[in-house]
């Protein structure tokens, strides 16, 4: 076996400087135990934080156990987080995976900012990025999820990736520590389990050189993915109209003009979370005129006439930026009108139901319109004023506390609270001006 101390601290020096504040993500599983004495033995300067997902019953427990007493025994500090993962995981539509690793890395990057550290050290090795390539390749997420596990991706090392699992077996027999086994890994329910136990050794048997000709690969499509990505940011930067609200559209036409098409509108939709599959269908959708909507989990995209735009999920209503004023009502009551202007509104008091708030327009929308009988859908309101697809996304709607709405903002109130011959109190509706920019 080589000598893994002196490979492990040349591999380090190529990514961080000797004297770095290291943050050690220790699960307490062979890899991670493995790392945190490698560090030990090099006299980095190093906290060690360690996550509680709460999936394992007592063995998530006893983890947490025995990273406590192992920072004990080297003197070190030790950060525990404690999560409920399942919980978090269904509220945010996540794998249970997905879940753990945001969780993770968030809980990492506070604790090494809150301690003043350098970088966040994870054990990932060469198995492990050989695995992530087959995980990526079945998932589909193109060029970009096969070149692996990158060794530094920010303030995040991976000075593991030189070495394969047999590699630190060999390490931790003949360092004997100990550690604790995560009775998950061998479970074939697991995607990664899969490739891992089944996967991996046929291909191993059937090319004794498989380990190296991995690397080679991914190193070659490492290299490939920086010259790719450099020709889509190239397309991102020309092609993407970005809006002040997040709001970005792209013309179809040049959606057309790209060569190869889906492959360039995937990776034009990817960062919007977009999968590969989606990517057919929305070239099918463009094809079936406007009104054609798809949905990522953090955006919504729509067929607009010339264009197609793409809009951030809303996961809070319109911020609240309008102020609210009493005031007698005019003199002059012998007619009713409608008291409004882009940015004020005014309504009988003691028909408004409170509290008042903004928000954007839902499929089905209705309102009395002031100075019409009846109701009125707002898609038909917003096509006889020729609102665009981006108009309608954009329009702020004042409501009630029935979510009753009360005005299109800048535009049209309802009449069933509008001041009349018999109001005693008025309220004044003053609408940041900004606000109504920003929706225009």
């Amino acid at each position: 076996m080589p000598d893994l101390l002196s490979a492990f601290q040349s591999h380090c020096r190529q990514l961080m400087p000797d004297d770095a504040r290291l943050l050690l993500a220790v699960s307490g599983g062979r890899d991670s135990v493995a790392m945190e004495d490698l560090c030990y033995r090099l006299g980095y300067t190093f906290i060690i934080c360690h996550c509680n997902f709460h999936l394992r019953g007592a063995d998530s427990d006893r983890d947490e156990q025995f990273v406590r007493q192992l920072a004990q025994r080297h003197n070190v500090k030790c950060f525990v987080a404690q999560f409920d993962t399942e919980t978090y995981a269904a509220q945010h539509k996540l794998s249970i995976e997905d879940a753990a690793r945001q969780l993770r890395y968030a809980f990492f990057e506070e604790q090494r900012q809150r301690n003043g550290l350098d970088y966040i050290i994870v054990a990932h090795h060469r198995d492990d990025t050989i695995e992530t390539f087959f995980i990526n390749l079945l998932r589909g997420t193109g060029i970009a999820g096969l070149h692996g596990i990158q060794p530094l991706n920010g303030r995040i090392v991976r000075p593991m990736l030189a070495f394969g699992r047999e590699d630190i077996d060999q390490y931790i027999e003949l360092r004997h520590l100990s550690f604790v086994e995560d009775a998950t890994n061998a479970t074939l329910l697991y995607r990664r389990n899969q490739i891992r136990h089944q996967l991996l050794p046929l291909l191993r048997q059937m090319s004794p050189a498989f380990d190296t000709t991995m690397q080679r690969t991914m190193s070659y499509l490492s290299d490939v993915e920086q010259v790719y990505q450099e020709r889509v940011e190239e397309l991102r930067m020309r092609l993407l109209n970005v809006h002040a609200d997040g709001i970005v559209d792209i013309s179809i036409a040049d959606i057309n003009a790209l060569s190869p098409r889906a492959t360039l509108l995937f990776e034009l939709l990817r960062p919007f979370g977009f999968r590969g599959t989606q990517t057919e269908q929305i070239i099918d959708g463009l094809n079936r005129g406007a009104g054609k909507c798809f949905l990522s989990p953090t955006h919504r995209l729509i067929v607009d006439r010339e264009c197609v735009l793409i809009m951030p999920l809303a996961s809070d209503e319109p911020v609240a930026s309008f102020t609210l004023r009493q005031l007698p009502p005019p003199a002059d009551r012998s007619f009713l009108r409608e008291w409004t202007d882009a940015t004020h509104a005014y309504f009988d008091s003691d028909r408004l139901k409170l509290p008042l708030s903004l928000r954007h327009w839902r499929e089905g929308d209705r309102f009395h319109p002031f100075g019409m009988s009846g109701s009125r859908l707002l898609s038909d309101f917003f096509s006889d004023h020729k609102f665009s697809l981006i108009d309608k996304q954009r329009q702020l709607l004042l409501v009630d506390a029935d979510d009753q709405i009360l005005w299109i903002v800048g535009h049209r109130t309802d009449r069933r609270a509008a001041v009349n011959d018999s109001t005693l109190t008025m309220t004044e509706i003053i609408v940041d001006k900004d606000l109504i920019k920003a929706s225009e």
